[in-house]
């Protein structure tokens, strides 16, 4: 009897799976009650169901996901990062249920399907390349470097500025973060999309105790550009005003050029004659070098360490010989470091009367018994003569001459008196400035005989001879003034 009870249990199971069973087609289909994230894929034959899903996928790649850095936010849709989910693998197993293990499995599957449905969860991914791009262009735009604590100066006094904390995204820690994100933790459905991405907090440098030091004058030089035109002026204005308020810590260094430039018009400049490859000719921000050279000195007399300086290629009126720095394009800078073991300060202004000046402020350190100067040496000359050059397109008679510059070679030392007497004598550079020619030009067109005459005093390089020569014919021609010079 317990037999055929068995056999019978077996029997109606055997019916009832049967006929809640669909004949298998040439391709089969999803039991209905299947979901796959939402999407309904009952009835669907695998490659549609597939299709399906692929649809889904771009639906989703619509959505927006934040990416929070420190206190700034991007967002981006996830298409862009390449989003993707596993749709083959999710449709084997919406295939499969109802048709895989044994026949009561099977049986109570189909069961629950019609009772409570059945819904599968898609594993996404998105693209670490793509991730790695966007982060680098569009996330690392907000990294800034801190913000010292520094010093602003008014009516004399010194008043403490708290610095700033600097940020950096890491890149490679913020990638992995949002990878891991998508496959672990993000949905479709979810209702807050925000990543915090990992960023390096760097604090600034300085505290008002160590500013504090910051009370007594280093060094100061003052060089005047009365003679200069209004946009050489602006120019010399606005270096200065750029290079005020640098403070400087312990072992920082200072670069000239970096700080001054851009030479724009939005930066503050203008077209002003400056010395190029011997030649007086107007560039973008002409007479910036008045700024180095000026600052250069203030140095010197501060007594920090120079680490890059170079003298115009021509002599300069507003310093001595040697005492010049020239700043052109980055193969010409003036640079020097902090080298106490304070912070120091630097305050450049201009005045009305035209005249520049650098201070430089920091702690003394140096013995009061203690002076130093500066004295300039001409070593020796170098050109600077006089060419005499004919043109026979212009009338005997004619006479210009350009203005030439003499030449040097110069030594700058530094004199050290301690309780007035010297004791020390140390060489600070050594310059070497082209000499340009006087070019003196006579007009040989007319008189054959005075012509020929005046080509010999000119093949002699005689000029008071070829002056002979053409006196009494015409009125010389007035020598033209001399260019203004960097």
């Amino acid at each position: 009897m317990k037999k055929y009870m068995k056999k019978l249990c077996v029997g109606v199971c055997l019916f009832l799976l049967c006929a809640g069973m669909p004949v298998f087609a040439e391709e089969a289909t999803i039991l209905n009650g299947v979901k796959i994230d939402g999407v309904d894929v009952s009835g669907m034959t695998r490659s549609e169901a597939v299709t399906a899903l692929k649809a889904y996928e771009k639906e989703v790649g619509e959505q927006t996901l934040v990416l929070k850095i420190g206190d700034e936010t991007v967002e981006t849709d996830l298409s862009s990062l390449g989003i993707s989910c596993s749709e083959t693998d999710a449709v084997n197993e919406a295939m499969g249920i109802g048709r895989t293990g044994n026949i009561v499995k099977r049986y109570k599957d189909q069961k629950d399907l019609q009772h409570s449905g059945k819904e599968f969860s898609l594993s996404w991914t998105a693209d670490e390349k793509l991730v790695k791009s966007f982060v680098e262009e569009n996330c690392t735009v907000f990294d800034r470097e801190a913000e010292n604590a520094s010093l602003s100066r008014s009516n004399g006094e010194f008043q403490f500025v708290s610095g700033k904390q600097g940020l950096v995204l890491d890149v490679a820690s913020s990638v992995q973060t949002i990878m891991e994100y998508v496959a672990d933790s993000w949905s479709p459905h979810s209702t807050d999309s925000t990543v915090e991405l990992k960023t390096k907090i760097t604090e600034p440098e300085g505290s008002a105790e160590e500013l504090a030091n910051v009370t007594d004058l280093l060094g100061s030089f003052t060089t005047s550009f009365s003679t200069s035109s209004s946009n050489r002026c602006m120019n010399v204005s606005s270096g200065a005003e750029h290079i005020n308020g640098t403070v400087l810590y312990p072992g920082e260094s200072f670069s000239t050029y970096e700080t001054v430039s851009p030479f724009t018009t939005e930066n503050g400049y203008a077209m002003a004659g400056s010395y190029l490859n011997g030649e007086v000719v107007d560039s973008m921000g002409g007479g910036i070098c008045q700024v180095s050279t000026t600052l250069y000195n203030a140095v010197l007399r501060a007594e920090l360490e120079v680490t890059e300086r170079s003298p115009h290629s021509m002599t300069v009126h507003y310093v001595e010989l040697s005492e010049d720095a020239a700043i052109a394009g980055t193969y010409k800078d003036f640079k020097f470091v902090n080298s106490t073991s304070y912070p120091i300060y630097i305050e450049g202004y201009t005045t009305s009367d035209k005249k520049i000046t650098f201070n430089i402020y920091g702690k003394e350190t140096r013995d009061s018994n203690r002076t130093i100067s500066f004295e300039s040496v001409k070593v020796s000359n170098v050109g600077g003569g006089t060419v005499l050059t004919e043109n026979g397109g212009l009338p005997l008679g004619y006479k210009s001459a350009s203005k030439g510059q003499q030449g040097y070679v110069a030594e700058l030392y530094k004199i050290v008196k301690v309780n007035g007497v010297e004791t020390e004598r140390i060489k600070v550079n050594k310059s070497n400035y082209k000499g340009s020619d006087r070019v003196v030009t006579y007009g040989t067109a007319g008189d054959p005989v005075l012509a020929e005459n005046l080509r010999a005093a000119i093949a002699l390089q005689d000029e008071a001879l070829a002056d002979a020569n053409i006196a009494g014919v015409v009125p010389a021609a007035p020598e033209p003034a001399p260019a203004p010079a960097e």
